[in-house]
């Protein structure tokens, strides 16, 4: 199925905004959350075809998130890239073993995340 419906999990209105106008730009179709409860509330009602998470947010984190909605059977086969300003290599294999299927440093190339979101599609 491709993806068409993604749902940017971020706590930066900056960051939410900048994603949403490259993906509708794009043709896709976006929800945002700003935080888990968010996330998970935005989940059950639309379920999305993909999620874009930021790794540093308040209260649970986005590795935190995401190995949460991996653990959660309805919701372990969406697909995840983390896309986060955190650049090391120990968070990007971090945030893969959490259950991320790619991972994307901040500032996001529109290009490189479109390239990344064809190639899970």
């Amino acid at each position: 199925m491709p993806i068409q419906k993604v749902l940017i999990v971020d706590d930066s209105k900056t960051e939410l905004l900048f994603l949403t106008e490259i993906l509708q730009k794009n043709g896709f179709s976006v929800r945002s959350a700003e935080n888990a409860d968010e996330a998970f509330k935005r989940l059950t009602e639309d379920r999305p075809h993909l999620i874009l998470m930021d790794v540093v947010m308040p209260g649970q984190n986005g590795f935190q998130l995401t190995r949460a909605i991996n653990r959660t059977p309805e919701y372990a086969d969406i697909p995840i890239i983390m896309c986060t300003s955190k650049s090391l290599e120990t968070d990007r294999v971090w945030g893969m073993r959490q259950g991320a299927k790619d991972y994307i440093t901040k500032p996001v190339d529109a290009s490189e995340l479109l390239a990344k979101i064809k190639a899970l599609g």
